[in-house]
């Protein structure tokens, strides 16, 4: 096989994943089974394309693949014993509309049910039965047809724990007999709430890397990125999922101003808004005004959006709106409490307010368990003492916030600050 159909069977396959382990999922009910099935369709595609050539439409030849190979998996079962009554119905349906060839590209699945399965897996691979670190590396496996090798590189993990985990997770969502479906009104809320969480959380690692020689991995934060455009699409009348798109595409759009030529950081504040991404900009403010036309202004993504906006429409740093930050971290404060938003709401009252009134915040802080390990507590201690005339306390905040990162361009931007901590 030559290098440039290789590259284009890993091509369709990264564009493919997702719709076929979801259609195998709803034939065999099993997301464990149905990604080996999937497996099989994408090494028969290696055999077959290797010597045919990709075909015209490689999702039709793939669905059509894993179908039959999902028949085949049935009849296999049934012949077994197991699930009898089940599985005999199911063989009735398949083989009502079974697809022997290639051929026909809505005889595999129809672009409405393609849709339905992938909004099932995505409730599936984000179920709450599963810890997080599960939803987040089965998400990228399933949904993101990422490698196991991808996954764990992007996390800096080694290959074994991740594989462990995908193979965990899937054996809990068998054996807690987690259905395949779109949960019922009554539960969608916290159900969509679990799955906005991992994509976000896939997002933040790749926007703030929390250990390893790079500050950002944008790989992970196009994946994520796809990810919720993919569940907006899917689920367009729910707000927050507008919201969390918005929030990352504008979040995204500096992605090229937040590090210099060496890859070292670039803060906020002292970016070339020059290089933000304009493009990304106005798809994030067009997903926060559906958000808020859906009623979800108060939604903790929509609000997250919010406070983004309000950088991306400011001309420059002097010109953002530093009270109407304050106000919706109020706000937000209000509807997702936490520490982290606290700490963030105090950088912004700084701000607003002058360094004295943020300090105060912050010192409230000092002995919040859940920022004991949190680098960015002594990292904006450190700026608010700095702009105080404080400089001997705000080196020592630096100094502790730079032991504390386990990134390295953190460690070096805090340490620099230690080392010349006058305000910027």
């Amino acid at each position: 096989m030559n290098s440039a159909t290789h590259r284009a069977i890993e091509a369709a396959w990264r564009i493919e994943a997702a719709k076929v382990v979801a259609h195998a999922a709803r034939l065999v009910r099993d997301v464990g089974v149905a990604e080996e099935l999937a497996q099989d369709a994408l090494v028969a595609a290696l055999e077959h394309w290797g010597t045919s050539g990709v075909p015209d439409n490689p999702g039709a030849w793939l669905m059509a693949t894993v179908k039959n190979r999902a028949l085949d998996r049935l009849r296999q079962d049934a012949l077994h014993r197991r699930k009898h009554e089940e599985l005999g119905h199911d063989l009735d349906a398949l083989q009502a509309h079974v697809v022997p060839d290639f051929v026909d590209a809505l005889g595999a699945a129809r672009e409405d049910d393609i849709g339905d399965d992938l909004l099932r897996l995505v409730f599936t691979a984000c179920h709450p039965v599963l810890p997080t670190d599960a939803r987040v590396a089965l998400t990228l496996r399933l949904l993101g047809g990422l490698t196991t090798e991808e996954i764990a590189r992007a996390f800096l993990l080694p290959v074994a724990t991740i594989a462990q985990r995908v193979v965990r997770a899937k054996r809990t969502l068998t054996e807690a007999k987690v259905p395949f479906e779109v949960p019922r009104a009554d539960a969608l809320g916290a159900r969509l709430a679990s799955v906005l969480e991992v994509i976000y959380l896939v997002f933040n690692e790749g926007y703030s890397a929390t250990a390893g020689d790079d500050w950002m991995r944008p790989a992970l934060c196009d994946e994520a990125l796809r990810l919720g455009r993919l569940v907006a699409e899917l689920m367009p009348a729910e707000s927050e999922a507008h919201g969390l798109v918005a929030l990352m595409e504008i979040q995204a759009s500096r992605t090229h101003a937040r590090t210099d030529a060496q890859g070292r950081p670039v803060l906020l504040l002292e970016q070339d808004r020059s290089r933000w991404d304009p493009l990304l900009i106005r798809r994030g403010l067009t997903a926060l005004a559906r958000a808020e036309a859906l009623g979800g202004a108060l939604g903790p993504y929509a609000l997250q959006a919010a406070l983004a906006a309000c950088h991306a429409r400011a001309a420059g740093a002097a010109a953002t709106d530093w009270a109407r930050i304050v106000a919706l971290y109020d706000a937000l404060a209000q509807v997702a409490p936490s520490p982290v938003v606290e700490l963030n709401r105090a950088v912004a009252v700084g701000m607003a307010f002058g360094p004295e009134a943020g300090l105060e915040i912050v010192d409230a802080l000092a002995a919040e368990p859940l920022l004991a390990n949190y680098h960015w507590l002594p990292s904006v201690r450190g700026d608010l003492l700095a702009r105080l005339g404080r400089m001997g306390e705000a080196r020592a905040e630096f100094e502790r916030a730079a032991g504390m990162t386990r990134n390295l361009r953190e460690r070096e931007l805090l340490l620099a600050r230690a080392a010349d901590p006058a305000p910027r």
